[in-house]
Parts: structure tokens; C-alpha cells; sequence
């Protein structure tokens, strides 16, 4: 249920000797979910700076503020652990990350995500650029890179995610009714389903999620025709029969979060939807097809494409295929025209191609899916045919 330290350990290794390759003296990462992936340390992000400095032999230092001091020292698997007052304070928070930098023997040239702690939540201060004199090189695709590809402990932390994510939804559909509002029957399902997954797992679950702390299913204001706007919010709609609706569900395990989509409808469907929903059907099998060891993120969006095109779908087309995720809800790669990466096995995605008409609403299901060696291995695998999602009224 956790990332053990030898995972950790190696991951900072790699991250050393790219360290080294680049002849650089060390890297300051002020991304949260760098520093989780490096350090197993999740935080909530403020005003005030938290610094993750690696020295090229590999020594790790956390600066952090005083409140959370006691926090890194438990759970960062770093060496030092340095802390300020608070911000704005009397010293300014780059003092400590400067001191920092000095006590590892970053002297030198640099790496770094961002020129400097990012300017969040009010919080003013320093570029890197400007404390050391020289300006960063930016480190940030090796990141990512690393991050793409899982190994198969993520996976099935990411898999155990999709497991309660199931539950949840298959609450949510269960108590979804007309007359009742999405807020409701949101709470109830994602209430319900976190408590069921805290008695099967006990103390040892950890959501390490600053905002998500449970499994989770809802709508998000997916209802009718608001459903055609991918990312709406929620507005506590009252549900009908004849809606179309959207949902999603998910549940952070060690930081690690899956992705489950559906469209359901209210009623018996109109022969309207259900040709939009078929289609829908049609092309998420259509991505899944094409994703395989590899072939380029771009092919599949390609393939998905080639689908519009032939079916005259166009007017119904809002976004690409989907997106590689993990520690973040929306990660690197992507299934998009534009993303010729090649996909390769321990990679994670999304499948999520939609259609959405003013008139009728939404239509995408979303699937989680690895990427193996001959193919995909589904991490989601909640019923994607109609009469499954048709709810009584």
C-alpha cells in the first residue's frame, strides 16, 4: 500500500546521475508532486516556499517552513531538513534555501523546475536567478520523464485506486434518482464508499493528498445539458429523467489516482442519444486499439480522428484522447495530435475521446489503462454498455 524506500532511493539515484550528466552541481525542485515522487513528503502548497535540493552524489535536503518541520522530518527520505521561521517574517524564506544550497555544496550551476519558488497564495520573492547569480537549467522534461513511467509498485497502487473508485461510482448510480440533486447523492456514495474502503484497508491507508482524502464519485455538474461542458462545476442540479449525465470517480492511495468515467442516462434513451452514445462507445475502442507498445501518442489521437472524420463528428469534438496520470490528476503524456511520444510499457493513460451536443449533452466514458508489452491492461472495469448505465425512474 506505499512506495517502499528502495524505490525512492533508486528514483533519487537516477535523478543524481542526471545530475551529473549535466554537469551540474544540483537541482532545487519546488513542484509538490516532485518532491512526493523523490521524497515520499506530501504537503499542502502555500505562501510558503517548500524546496526539495539534491547535490550531485545524491544528498537530499527539504527546506520547509517551521510549521512543517516536524512533518518533513517523519516522512521525507532526505538528509537534512531545513526550516524558516515563516513568510514574510523578518528573513525571507530564500536566506534559509541560500544556506541550504551552501551546507549540500550546490555552488554551481543548477537545475531547477522553476526559476524560483512560483509566486502562489500571495507569496513574493527571489528568482533563483537572482539568489545564486546564475540562472537554472531547467530539469523539468527529465522529470517527467521519470514520472511517465511507472514501475509496477505504482501501477498497483494505481490499480487500488480504480478498486474504490468502482465502489464509489457503483454507489452513485445506485442512489441516483429524479428529484434528488447531485449534491446529495454525491456526499451519500463518496461518504459511503471511503468508509467501506477504510474498514477493508484500516490504518494503514494514506490518501498523501492534500485536498482528496477518500474515495470519490460525483458529477460535477455533468447533468442534462450542462454535460456537453467538459468541465463544468457543480451546482447542487436536481436530476430528471431523460438527463444525460457525466460522472467521475477516483481515490488517492499513496498519492496515486485513477481515473473512472461514465455516461448514464435517466429514462429509457432517445434514439438521439443512443446513436451519440454507440459512437462514444466506438471511439474509446477505437484508442484502445491503437495503444500499444511503440506507436506514438499522436497515433492514437490520429486514429481517433480518423473516426470523426468518417462518422461526420466533427461538430461533437472538444478535446484530445486523453492523458498520462498518476501523482497528478492530469500528467504527461498525452493522446493528442501534437504528443509524438512513444508509448512504452509502465506508461499510465486515460481513455477518454467524448462528443457533446448543445442540445443533449455529454457522452464519454473514461478508462484507466497501462501500457504492457503486448498491449493494455484495463485498471478500471466498470460496465460500459448501455443497458448497464440506463437508470430507472
Amino acid at each position: 500500500m506505499k512506495i517502499e524506500q528502495p524505490e525512492y532511493e533508486s528514483r533519487a539515484a537516477k535523478l543524481a546521475e542526471h545530475i551529473r550528466e549535466c554537469g551540474l552541481s544540483g537541482v532545487v525542485l519546488f513542484d509538490g508532486s516532485y518532491v512526493l515522487y523523490y521524497t515520499g513528503f506530501a504537503f499542502i502548497p502555500t505562501e510558503r516556499p517548500v524546496a526539495l535540493v539534491f547535490n550531485a552524489d545524491g544528498e537530499g535536503g527539504m527546506l520547509v517552513p517551521r510549521l512543517e518541520r516536524e512533518h518533513a522530518q517523519a516522512n521525507a527520505m532526505v538528509q537534512h531538513v531545513a526550516d524558516y521561521p515563516e513568510y514574510p517574517s523578518e528573513h525571507h524564506p530564500m536566506e534559509a534555501l541560500s544556506r541550504l544550497l551552501e551546507e549540500l555544496s550546490v555552488n554551481g550551476a543548477i537545475g531547477a523546475d522553476h526559476d524560483g519558488y512560483p509566486w502562489i497564495l500571495g507569496y513574493r520573492g527571489a528568482s533563483l536567478t537572482e539568489l545564486t547569480g546564475k540562472e537554472p537549467e531547467k530539469i523539468t522534461g527529465f522529470v517527467e520523464d521519470q514520472l511517465a513511467i511507472k514501475s509496477p509498485a505504482e501501477i498497483a497502487l494505481i490499480r487500488e485506486s480504480a478498486k474504490w473508485g468502482n465502489l464509489a461510482h457503483v454507489l452513485l448510480q445506485r442512489y441516483t434518482r429524479p428529484g434528488l440533486t447531485e449534491t446529495e447523492v454525491t456526499q451519500r456514495a463518496s461518504n459511503e464508499a471511503t468508509l467501506a474502503m477504510l474498514d477493508a484497508i484500516g490504518p494503514i491507508y494514506r490518501a498523501q493528498n492534500g485536498f482528496i482524502d477518500g474515495a470519490f464519485a460525483g458529477y460535477r455538474g455533468q447533468i442534462g445539458r450542462n454535460a456537453a461542458i467538459p468541465h463544468a462545476l457543480a451546482n447542487n442540479i436536481s436530476f430528471r429523467e431523460g438527463d444525460v449525465l457525466v460522472t467521475g470517480a477516483s481515490a488517492p492511495v499513496s498519492g496515486y489516482l485513477s481515473e473512472l468515467e461514465r455516461t448514464m442516462i435517466i429514462g429509457e434513451p432517445s434514439s438521439q442519444q443512443r446513436e451519440l452514445f454507440d459512437h462514444m462507445v466506438a471511439l474509446q475502442d477505437t484508442a484502445f486499439e491503437a495503444l500499444k507498445p511503440g506507436a506514438r501518442c499522436s497515433d492514437v489521437d490520429r486514429a481517433v480522428r480518423a473516426y470523426y472524420e468518417e462518422h461526420n463528428l466533427w461538430e461533437y469534438w472538444k478535446h484530445h484522447v486523453g492523458h498520462a496520470i498518476g501523482l497528478r490528476y492530469h500528467e504527461g503524456p498525452f493522446l493528442d495530435i501534437g504528443d509524438d511520444t512513444v508509448l512504452q510499457p509502465g506508461m499510465v493513460f486515460t481513455v477518454e475521446p467524448g462528443l457533446y451536443s448543445a442540445a443533449l449533452g455529454g457522452f464519454r466514458h473514461s478508462d484507466t489503462v497501462a501500457v504492457t508489452d503486448d498491449g493494455i491492461d484495463f485498471l478500471t472495469y466498470y460496465p460500459r454498455d448501455l443497458e448497464s448505465l440506463t437508470l430507472p425512474t
